[in-house]
């Protein structure tokens, strides 16, 4: 048995419904019913009576819910311990990011902030942007620095998780550039001649901003899947070799956006504008954070 079965079943019980709590947990449906299957297994009997709608929790399930909601809890307060004992000494933050956040936006933002003597020491974890919310979820992080779009939900809840809107960015469909200027790769592409598209996980968030690009498009584009990562660095890198066409963010790319080694490879009509949202949550109130976030509401 794995712990993260108990955290998706909790999931589960708290959404009621397999598509959000997938969602919510970062995984495909048919994983997450898959792992719900599988501690049901290790259990020995059904915990979700999947014959109404929406599903409901069965006796034995309520009777593992209580005990999984301890073991979670107590697991994440004990972690947070030895983790804040671990810490950094001084009055330092614990700040998770997504990769793209800490690589092109955490640098200058930090020293923004030093120019207007909110001097932080900080350590940083760069990671998805499922796990840095899962971070601040679990106590095991401060501060989150998270993209946000309001059609790709981050399931947080206002009443616990304030945030502040520090920053924009852009994802922008580019491709290397021809001798000439142009770009090896245009959008929308033709039925018979697609684009090779580099693409994330579906499951990633960059995955999800692409798969609402492409639903909102008209007319739909013509592409065709030729590599996938989660990480946006991997597929800026794809597109310099000329393997395809990306939707990167526009701050990995400014550089070589102005030296035209990369072109749009679309009109804005193809860009999704997310913010850079950073998120807190509010029962935690220690010094640095507080005087940090009031600079962040006073000046947003």
């Amino acid at each position: 048995m794995e712990v993260k079965w108990l955290e998706d079943f909790i999931a589960l019980a708290q959404c009621n419904n397999f598509s959000r709590a997938a969602e919510l947990r970062n995984l495909t449906q048919s994983g997450f019913s898959r792992r719900i299957r599988a501690l049901e297994q290790w259990v020995g009997a059904a915990l979700v009576d999947r014959s109404t709608y929406p599903p409901s929790i069965t006796a034995a399930g309520e009777l593992l819910l209580e005990t999984a909601r301890d073991v979670v809890h107590k697991l994440v307060d004990t972690r947070t311990v030895i983790r804040t004992q671990q810490r950094m000494p001084g009055a330092g933050l614990l700040i998770a990011a997504g990769h793209t956040i800490a690589l092109n936006f955490l640098p200058s933002w930090l020293t923004t902030l030093a120019n207007h003597h909110i001097n932080l020491s900080a350590r940083v974890t760069a990671t998805n942007g499922h796990d840095s919310i899962m971070m601040l979820v679990n106590g095991s992080c401060e501060l989150v620095l998270v993209y946000h779009h309001p059609d790709i939900a981050l399931m947080l809840d206002p009443v616990r998780y304030d945030f502040v809107t520090v920053g924009r960015d852009a994802l922008l469909p580019v491709s290397r550039a021809t001798p000439h200027g142009q770009p090896m790769y245009s959008l929308p592409g033709r039925a018979n001649h697609p684009v090779p598209l580099l693409s994330y996980t579906e499951t990633s968030y960059f995955g999800r901003g692409v798969k609402l690009i492409v639903k909102r498009a008209n007319p739909a584009p013509a592409l065709y899947l030729r590599y996938e990562s989660d990480m946006a660095e991997v597929l800026k890198r794809m597109a310099l070799q000329g393997h395809g066409m990306a939707w990167v963010p526009a701050s990995s790319i400014q550089r070589e956006l102005d030296i035209g080694e990369l072109v749009p490879s679309g009109a804005p009509a193809w860009h999704l504008d997310l913010e850079i949202r950073a998120y807190r949550d509010l029962t935690n109130q220690s010094p640095a954070l507080e005087k940090l976030w009031s600079y962040l509401k006073a000046t947003a």
